[in-house]
């Protein structure tokens, strides 16, 4: 049969360079990139790949990963890359603010946390058994829901996802450090860090995968010693819940945020199983992903749940000030520093460096998404772009480090939705239009994958929907105002945009399969 007549690959799979230009050429082998194809060739681009896999550097970017390089059958490393990646001090946070920014009680809070964090990781999950199957990035299978150009937008919104998160993250860790030792200026801090995570990323899957495996033990030795301490100390209140309206919308709200978080690793999920063999076990995928990410995101948004609950103790006021005047690292000092000195302070260092864990997602993924926006950017190697992403998010975060921290948290949670928007289409399109049957020959075929038209304006319609429904600093939505307290609201923000999504690309997409029939 010749594939060149069934779909479209004859100029559009990379499975070389191009010895004048460089650049990957396009011919009419299979869609799979064996990984000898990066450093074949004398141009520079085959020089420069030669040169950085000596030292391990992975070479590969968004190009598919053939069937007999899917190798690596460690399933307990799917799920120590989530474990590790939410153990950190970034997910505490997130717990500790239901007591000073939504004023809720101790075990609405708890119930939220675990229930809301429940359905916001199924999606993870669920995407990173594609992984094995079809040996594809996560904004690579993107392309099966919104087209070959329409997947654009969504990789546009996770760049500013993983280099604005990026940013926040270090900056909080940076803050971390100047609390134990201010003659650390910020910007030492951010630098750090962020070298320390360009490090791990640069390499590529394996290594960030082994530094995965390991850095949850630190970080969670460190989190018992503080709930050991602050369990002895026995400032622990359980709040009681409240009731009614006000009671609705702030529940509302925190599970936003909680749903957010939890769900917002969604678009790299098939990037971390892409070498796991096509014949693993789908539901140990999911089992190992699911329990990698709910074990460490309920453990430690509940302890930082539990220790908000100091900040309203009258007859303490040290764990209040220490929030007000440090945020996060003034509550773990406020457990840490008195009992502990010296031992308190290097703990409070092991959980600013567990920033780490938390960011190398970030940037690791952040290449993948450069990568979908045009040839040109596939040209350009999966590791350089990892640097340039390290360098503009350390651009944004040391001025923001002292002047418009806030501002920037702030968009950042403004834009979130864009991932319920995102999951509304892809398992509509899973679900209802492919019904789970795919033909990834085609992955890389503009004119055989869908047009992208019904999903770029479904994502619209997703869009409008989190306005309505939004209750956040900066804008609060028609419908988020009717619930919950004047002035403040209820979100719902995440639900309709959501639905607004699905639904409106069930009609699109019909409209879209009849006119150009796929």
């Amino acid at each position: 049969m010749d594939l060149k007549n069934l779909y479209e690959v004859g100029s559009h799979s990379p499975t070389g360079t191009d010895p004048e230009k460089g650049s990957p050429i396009y011919t009419d082998e299979a869609p799979a990139v064996h990984s000898d194809a990066f450093v074949t060739g004398d141009s520079t681009y085959a020089k420069i790949q030669r040169a950085v896999t000596k030292f391990g550097v992975e070479p590969r970017g968004i190009e598919r990963v053939p069937e007999d390089e899917r190798t690596d059958t460690n399933l307990m490393k799917v799920g120590t890359m989530w474990f590790s990646a939410n153990m950190v001090v970034s997910s505490f946070a997130i717990g500790a603010l239901a007591i000073p920014v939504f004023q809720l009680g101790f075990v609405d809070s708890l119930l939220t946390i675990f229930f809301i964090n429940c359905l916001a990781i199924t999606p993870v999950a669920f995407f990173s058994t594609f992984g094995p199957r079809f040996g594809l990035r996560q904004m690579v299978l993107s392309r099966f829901f919104f087209g070959y150009y329409g997947v654009k937008v969504i990789a546009c919104f996770n760049v500013l996802a993983c280099v604005g998160w990026s940013a926040v993250n270090v900056i909080v860790g940076a803050q971390l450090i100047n609390a134990v030792n201010t003659d650390v200026p910020g910007y030492a801090g951010i630098i750090i860090i962020a070298a320390c995570t360009w490090l791990v990323t640069v390499f590529g899957y394996k290594v960030v995968h082994v530094y995965e495996f390991w850095s949850w033990i630190p970080s969670l030795i460190i989190f018992l010693i503080v709930l050991g301490e602050f369990a002895h100390s026995g400032k622990f209140s359980n709040l009681p819940m409240n009731s009614g309206s006000a009671e609705a919308g702030s529940i509302l709200s925190f599970a936003a945020s909680v749903f957010g978080f939890g769900t917002g690793w969604t678009s790299y999920a098939a990037d971390y199983t892409v070498y796991q063999p096509r014949t693993v076990s789908r539901i140990k995928t999911f089992a190992w992903t699911w329990g990698g990410l709910i074990l460490p995101l309920c453990f430690t948004e509940m302890l930082g749940l539990a220790i908000a609950t100091a900040t309203l103790d009258t007859a303490d006021p040290s764990y209040a000030n220490g929030y007000t005047e440090s945020g996060i690292g003034g509550l773990l000092a406020a457990v840490l520093f008195p009992p502990l000195g010296r031992f308190g302070q290097f703990c409070l260092v092991i959980l600013a460096l567990s920033i780490i864990a938390n960011n190398c997602p970030n940037i690791y993924s952040l290449t993948f998404s450069l990568q979908v926006m045009g040839r040109w950017t596939q040209a350009v190697p999966r590791f350089i772009w990892t640097f340039i992403g390290t360098i503009v998010y350390c651009a944004i975060a040391i001025p923001g480090y002292s002047h418009f921290e806030s501002v920037l948290e702030n968009f950042m949670l403004l834009i979130g939705y864009w991932l319920a928007i995102y999951e509304g289409i892809s398992l509509t399109e899973h679900f209802v239009f492919k019904q789970r049957k795919y033909d990834i020959s085609i992955w890389n075929s503009p004119k055989l994958l869908p047009p992208g038209m019904a999903a770029v304006l479904a994502f619209c319609f997703g869009v409008f929907g989190a306005v309505m429904g939004m209750a956040q600093v900066w804008f609060i939505g028609p419908i988020g105002r009717k619930i919950g307290t004047p002035g403040y609201g209820g979100d719902v923000g995440f639900e309709l945009a959501f639905g607004f999504a699905a639904l409106s690309f069930l009609l699109f997409r019909w409209l879209e399969k009849r006119q150009f029939g796929r």
